[in-house]
C-alpha cells in the first residue's frame, strides 16, 4: 500500500523552501528560526529570570513521527509549568522534541553569530488562559518554547542518556513507547541567560504565536549520542531505512523584530 506524499517534510520536494505553497503563514514577517547577531541584540535589564517546575509524573510517551523524536507530557492541568522571563503568566509543558543534522556542524535551527550547533532541543509550553491547546495556537501569546542548543564535545551531558536509551524502541516512523517518570529540567545548562523574541513554530503551519526563550549556554552531547538520534528512520518499519536527519528549518528574515537578552 503506497501512501500519498506527505505535504511537508525536509527533502527537496517538500522541504522548508516549499512549505508556503501549502502553508501561507510560512512567508509571514514573524517567522522562526532566525540568526541571532549579538551586535544587534538589545539587553533588557527588566527581563526576569525564568523558572520551570516540572512534575516527572507528567511524562507519558516517547515517539518517532517520521519528522522528529518527541516526548509527550500530560498537560490537562498545571502540573509542569514554565514561568518568569518574558512570560506574562504560567505556561504548561506539552512536549519536547529535537532538531539535528547529518553532521555535527549543522542541525540547530537558530544560529548564533554564524554558528550552527549540532542540534536544538525545544520544550513546548502553552498558555492555559486559553481554553485548550488548539485555541492557544491561534493566539499571539499562546505558546512559549524554551530552546537549548546541543553541542558535540566533552564533558557529556549524562542526562540525555534516558531519552537515548529508548531510541531503540522507536527506530521507525509511527513507533511509540511508554516514557514514565522523567523530569526534563535535568537537561538545562547551568546558566539561565537567554535571548527572547516573538516568532513562529518552525514547522507547518508556522503560526506566529511563539515567545521564544533561547538559552545562551548549550548542553554538551557525545558523538555517540548524536549517532543515536541519526539512527532513527523517517520511514515505517516495513519500508527501507531512511535516516531521519537534517530536520531543521533554516533561519528566516528577522524584518523589524527586536531580539532582547537577559544578560549584558
Amino acid at each position: 500500500m503506497s501512501h500519498p506524499p506527505c505535504p511537508w517534510g525536509y527533502e527537496k520536494h517538500n522541504g522548508p523552501d516549499r512549505w508556503y505553497e501549502y502553508y501561507p503563514s510560512a512567508k509571514g514577517h514573524s517567522q522562526s528560526p532566525i540568526e541571532i547577531n549579538s551586535k544587534e541584540v538589545h539587553y533588557d535589564h527588566s527581563l526576569l529570570p525564568w523558572f520551570a517546575s516540572y512534575d516527572p509524573g507528567a511524562a507519558k510517551t516517547i515517539l518517532n513521527n517520521g519528522r522528529t523524536c518527541k516526548v509527550v507530557f500530560d498537560d490537562t492541568f498545571d502540573r509542569s509549568v514554565l514561568r518568569g522571563g518574558p512570560l506574562p503568566g504560567i505556561y504548561r509543558l506539552r512536549q519536547l522534541h529535537f532538531h539535528w543534522g547529518s553532521s555535527d556542524d549543522q542541525g540547530s535551527e537558530h544560529v548564533v553569530d554564524g554558528v550552527k550547533y549540532a542540534g536544538e532541543l525545544h520544550l513546548l509550553h502553552w498558555n492555559p488562559k486559553h481554553s485548550n491547546y488548539a485555541d492557544a495556537v491561534r493566539r499571539y501569546d499562546g505558546v512559549a518554547i524554551l530552546a537549548i542548543f546541543l553541542k558535540v564535545g566533552k564533558p557529556v551531558k549524562r542526562e540525555m542518556k534516558r531519552i537515548l536509551e529508548e531510541i531503540g524502541a522507536i527506530k521507525s516512523k509511527g513507533k511509540e513507547a511508554p516514557f514514565p517518570n522523567f523530569d526534563p529540567s535535568i537537561l538545562f545548562p547551568k546558566s539561565r541567560d537567554y535571548w527572547t523574541y516573538h516568532g513562529s513554530f518552525t514547522t507547518p503551519p508556522c503560526e506566529e504565536v511563539i515567545t521564544w526563550i533561547i538559552l545562551r549556554e548549550p548542553i554538551v552531547v557525545s558523538p555517540d549520542q548524536m549517532a543515536k538520534l541519526r539512527s532513527l528512520s523517517m520511514n515505517s518499519e516495513n519500508e527501507p531505512f531512511r535516516p531521519l536527519v537534517d530536520n531543521w528549518r533554516p533561519p528566516q528574515p528577522r524584518y523589524y523584530r527586536m531580539v532582547s537578552s537577559s544578560f549584558l
